[in-house]
């Protein structure tokens, strides 16, 4: 079993920038595909981008993400993180990481594990 816990959640302008990470319990976080979700107020928990297991390097983006944010991962410190670029009111959401023993995925049940979730709220 692992345990997630992201951090770096916070109040930004419209086309600031921010980064979250997700730490993860245990010896064994290499050996999972990572993911970041995101729920907005009233709307369903919704995929991000998700990151290969061990090294691969695989990355895949939501479409109105891709090409402003960054998913990413250290095996060693047992973390991943998600860059965010050129960030829009639209991004406000609480933003969950999650854990996957079976590959990348975009939808929530393929993740076992969960964090609690970090606010980011976008600002015009």
């Amino acid at each position: 079993q692992v345990q997630l816990v992201e951090s770096g959640g916070e109040q930004v302008q419209a086309g600031g920038s921010l980064r979250l990470s997700c730490t993860a319990s245990g010896r064994t976080f290499a050996t999972y595909a990572m993911g970041w979700f995101r729920q907005a107020p009233g709307k369903e928990r919704e995929f991000v981008a998700t990151i290969g297991r061990f090294t691969s390097g695989i990355t895949y983006y939501a479409d109105p993400v891709n090409g402003r944010f960054t998913i990413s991962r250290d095996n060693a410190k047992n973390t991943v993180y998600l860059q965010m670029n050129s960030l829009k009111p639209e991004d406000t959401a609480v933003y969950y990481c999650a854990a996957s023993t079976s590959g990348i995925s975009t939808t929530t049940h393929s993740y076992a594990y969960w964090g609690q979730g970090t606010q980011v709220t976008v600002s015009s």
